[in-house]
């Protein structure tokens, strides 16, 4: 089934990409969720206005990156969240969550959707989450979560 990516997803392609999948993937995953919508020619004319909004939004060049990744490397994050008595949350920490600290901390803005969490930080304590820059480079932020 080919689809048009609203989204960027990893492993599969970027915002305005259009590409062939299989239909089971496309239906009760990626357009669900809003990541795709399916192909059809009169969604062609769509493709144009994403790619023209990623390119607004995406860093353009790897110096930008890397001088991003800097700053992101450089902020200390700490994320106050409710916790119970064996430092167990209530819930987990979210992406958003971590790009409204980051922020927070006075680091660069950061799109929720290209921080990466490997293992659901459920726990308090130093955590390690990965930022997608680009597509040549991730930067690594500590996140420090603690008790509210």
């Amino acid at each position: 089934m080919k689809i048009i990516l609203t989204h960027e997803v990893s492993g599969l392609g970027a915002a305005g990409d259009v590409v062939d999948v299989r239909d089971g993937y496309a239906r009760n995953y990626l357009v669900p969720r809003g990541l795709a919508i399916r192909w059809t020619k009169g969604g062609e004319k769509d493709v144009e206005q994403i790619r023209r909004g990623r390119r607004i939004r995406e860093i353009a060049t790897i110096e930008q990156a890397n001088e991003v990744k800097a700053r992101l490397e450089g902020v200390k994050v700490q994320l106050k969240t409710r916790a119970g008595d064996a430092g167990r949350l209530f819930g987990s920490v979210t992406p958003a969550d971590i790009a409204s600290a980051i922020k927070d901390a006075g680091g660069p803005d950061v799109d929720k959707r290209r921080i990466e969490v490997q293992q659901p930080i459920k726990t308090l304590g130093a955590h390690q989450v990965s930022v997608r820059l680009h597509a040549e480079v991730a930067a690594k932020v500590g996140v420090e979560v603690v008790a509210a």
